[in-house]
């Protein structure tokens, strides 16, 4: 393996990485921090700048996520045949919603009666992966234009509604669905555009092959990135398409830009697609030169992902139940039987922003020995098939 595709692979990892350990400052907050349960942190009228960007930061995840397992797709793909690319896509996402239904869910909620099932990022991602299992046979070109056709079109489904059908809601609409007495269904991430975002990815691999000019895809990515950041600002101020809310001028200037920034999310809008892998895009052609301990530490975390991402999760619930408990309001109401912060009991429950802060460092400080290890561990074991699904 030559310096140049190192450097290219560690460029990513570092993205990732960096996605994970920001993403579980938004977790942190859910869990901890005093407002979570009194107001939406994205409300101009009750947030304060400091709790937004808390929570905006984080906008970035799920699609860098999504973004960057397209791409890694298409660089498994490099020593596959299309056959056995999409036959390990097809299997990995299937494994990824059994994941997310099971070990996942019951990381959000410690509830052993499994009262609520979550549609979240992880059963997001692996249907994507599902769908692009289907789409890597097809031109790239073609597949550049069917993401680009859902990324910037989905939104004309904005006014399209079927009020009880879970079909849609998985298609392009988040629902909260009754299913009985006892069981509620959560469509966090419906598939449209998320889909098109690993799509996306799967496009822009290509230009992580070893044969690729560094300085070239430095410069279209820049290029990219650039131009959908001054897009998403020009469109977001026109205010008539891209996302279904719109945004709204406040009394304040900074209640009117904390609207102006808070696109939707559920599902993602194309202003919000545009400002978040705008970000991306950037961030991937002026990192692969960074080196030193710190990017170390931030790439290790990025190497071994849904590992970090399934330990952070108890881990910080875990944390959470131990904080309840000892600050008298006691452990069992983080038993949860619904989402944590829809739970009217516990507000009054929670602590300030430093203390999150705090929580969260301590958090993601916690795992980097275990993710180390498990990074080492797959290094040094890459005959072990069942690792690629970890």
């Amino acid at each position: 393996m030559t310096t140049p595709t190192r450097t290219r692979i560690e460029s990513i990892d570092l993205v990732k990485g960096l996605v994970m350990v920001v993403m579980a400052l938004d977790h942190t907050r859910d869990y901890f921090h005093s407002s979570a349960f009194l107001f939406d942190p994205t409300d101009p009228t009750q947030t304060t700048l400091l709790v937004f960007l808390t929570r905006w930061i984080t906008h970035f995840c799920a699609p860098a996520f999504s973004f960057l397992a397209g791409v890694s797709a298409f660089m498994v793909g490099r020593r596959k045949t299309k056959e056995q690319l999409s036959g390990f896509l097809f299997k990995r996402g299937l494994w990824l919603v059994v994941i997310e239904l099971t070990v996942v869910n019951f990381a959000w909620y410690f509830d052993p009666q499994f009262r609520t099932f979550d549609l979240f990022v992880i059963w997001a991602l692996g249907v994507s992966m599902i769908v692009l299992a289907g789409l890597i046979h097809l031109p790239r070109k073609f597949i550049l234009l069917f993401s680009l056709i859902l990324i910037f079109g989905h939104n004309l489904l904005d006014n399209i509604h079927y009020p009880g059908s879970i079909l849609w809601s998985v298609f392009h609409e988040f629902s909260v669905f009754k299913i009985s007495d006892s069981l509620q269904l959560y469509v966090g991430y419906p598939l449209v555009p998320w889909v098109a975002v690993m799509a996306l990815g799967y496009y822009f691999g290509s230009f992580y092959d070893t044969s690729y000019d560094p300085q070239k895809r430095k410069r279209i990515l820049n290029i990219v990135g650039i131009t959908a950041i001054l897009t998403f600002i020009v469109i977001r101020g026109i205010n008539i398409y891209g996302d279904p809310l719109g945004w709204k001028h406040y009394e304040t200037y900074v209640q009117s830009f904390i609207s102006f920034m808070n696109p939707l999310k559920y599902p993602p809008s194309l202003m919000y697609l545009l400002m978040t892998l705008g970000g991306v895009f950037v961030t991937l052609a002026n990192s692969e030169k960074l080196k030193g301990r710190v990017v170390e530490i931030i790439s290790t975390f990025g190497r071994v992902p849904f590992f970090y991402y399934v330990l952070h999760l108890y881990l910080i619930h875990l944390v959470a139940i131990i904080f309840a408990q000892f600050s008298g309001f006691g452990w069992e109401k983080l038993i949860l039987r619904t989402w944590i912060t829809e739970i009217p009991e516990l507000k009054g429950y929670g602590f300030d922003l430093w203390v999150v802060y705090l929580v969260w460092i301590g958090i993601v400080a916690s795992l980097y020995p275990l993710c180390k290890w498990f990074d080492r561990y797959k290094r040094n074991h890459k005959d072990k098939w069942w690792l690629s699904y970890l």
